[in-house]
């Protein structure tokens, strides 16, 4: 849930996890970067089925103009997804969807964005309550 659009914390719940003991942290990291990278797959989705429906023609820009977007999108704005991590950047596994981001590249991206976010934060937590 907290990877989708739907607005949850998993890093609360990954530290007072962590902090309990519940699990090896190494375990949580791989369980929580895998849910948190499938749950960015409904975001891709969500982004894909928007635009199979045209959605680009909803909000009125022309076929050009996006096609313009979409290669700006492959040279450069698919780099976005390794800041997928956090909260707000998070639209861009969206856009990604929309882009028809070649899946084994966005789950390459996001994959190693969401597991650096929790390897990072079992070291903090580690440092900070270990």
């Amino acid at each position: 849930m907290a990877a989708t659009l739907i607005p949850f914390n998993s890093e609360v719940l990954f530290v007072g996890l962590q902090i309990g003991g519940i699990a090896p942290a190494w375990v949580m990291v791989v369980v929580a970067s895998i849910a948190n990278t499938l749950g960015a797959f409904v975001n891709y989705w969500v982004g894909a089925q928007l635009e199979t429906r045209g959605a680009h023609r909803w909000m009125r820009i022309p076929d050009a103009q996006f096609r313009r977007a979409q290669g700006w999108w492959d040279r450069w704005g698919i780099w976005t997804l390794l800041l997928s991590w956090m909260p707000v950047v998070e639209v861009t596994t969206v856009l990604a969807g929309a882009m028809r981001t070649p899946l084994w590249l966005f789950a390459l991206l996001v994959g190693a964005a969401k597991t650096g976010r929790y390897i990072v934060l079992a070291a903090i937590t580690a440092g900070l309550f270990g």
